[in-house]
């Protein structure tokens, strides 16, 4: 038996593409759930309370339960609330949507991470890894896995959809604030089409937020991560990066999240 929606509350940040997830998901379902903005500079008891291990965003509360990191809230939103799934029916298929959102989170969004986070050959250097990663999915899409689907999902946005396409936004932030275009219509023309496809989705544009503010808030934690960078040349670039984007998280003073390996 379905469960009532009637004690969903989601904890999230305005900026934060895994937040973006989960919203995406409860709308697509028609569910109603009570948002709550988090200070991600001053994490409240309730943070806390209910993601002592990671002490991140976003956090699904259900009937006073807890459900963190996002692809797990997102399948436990499709398991709880059966009616317009977001995963596969097929066991195969759901196999392949989850490895694929394994390698987003642990290739995809790690490389683009590390381009927010450098400048010079280091950022040279990960603009290709970001290219590698999106050349693997161009190929399944033209013809592997995907081939000839609209959506990841299929005809309907699916979890696929959900994962690759909510932070579409903050490739706007890329080419404006460090002049670098990470995916091509020429060098990725399926993946193109796919992302402007999913972007004019009603429920997507409800909630992709304000390009002016993402930007500002873009420039003044870029600045930080690479002033840090800049005073710890000693310390390797994977933990300099990671120590950057803690540091700039609570020196905000927009109280949002950058996106990057170290946030889910």
């Amino acid at each position: 038996m379905e469960q009532s929606p009637s004690c969903l509350k989601l904890f999230g940040s305005w900026a934060s593409s895994y937040t973006h997830r989960v919203q995406l998901a409860l709308k697509l379902k028609g569910l109603e759930f009570e948002y709550v903005e988090e200070d991600l500079t001053n994490k409240s008891p309730s943070l806390l309370l209910y993601n002592p291990v990671y002490k991140k965003v976003p956090i699904l509360l259900h009937l006073d339960r807890p459900i963190i990191e996002s692809v797990i809230i997102l399948q436990y939103i499709d398991e709880t609330w059966t009616d317009h799934p977001i995963m596969p029916i097929d066991p195969y298929e759901r196999a392949i949507a989850r490895f694929w959102c394994h390698f987003a989170d642990d290739k995809l969004g790690p490389a683009a991470g590390a381009v927010f986070g450098s400048s010079g050959e280091e950022q040279k250097a990960a603009v290709c890894q970001v290219h590698e990663n999106l050349k693997l999915i161009e190929a399944e899409l033209r013809e592997g896995a995907f081939k000839g689907r609209r959506f990841f999902g299929g005809d309907k946005i699916g979890i696929l959809d959900i994962v690759f396409g909510c932070g579409s936004y903050w490739l706007a932030v890329f080419d404006e604030v460090m002049e670098v275009k990470l995916v091509d219509p020429e060098a990725f023309p399926l993946f193109h089409a796919w992302l402007r496809d999913f972007e004019e989705q009603k429920e997507v544009k409800e909630i992709i937020p304000a390009i002016d503010r993402l930007l500002e808030y873009a420039r003044g934690i870029r600045q930080l991560m690479l002033n840090l960078k800049d005073t710890t040349s000693s310390t390797s670039t994977s933990t300099t990066t990671a120590t950057a984007t803690t540091v700039a998280t609570n020196n905000s003073n927009n109280n949002v999240v950058i996106e990057s390996s170290t946030s889910v």
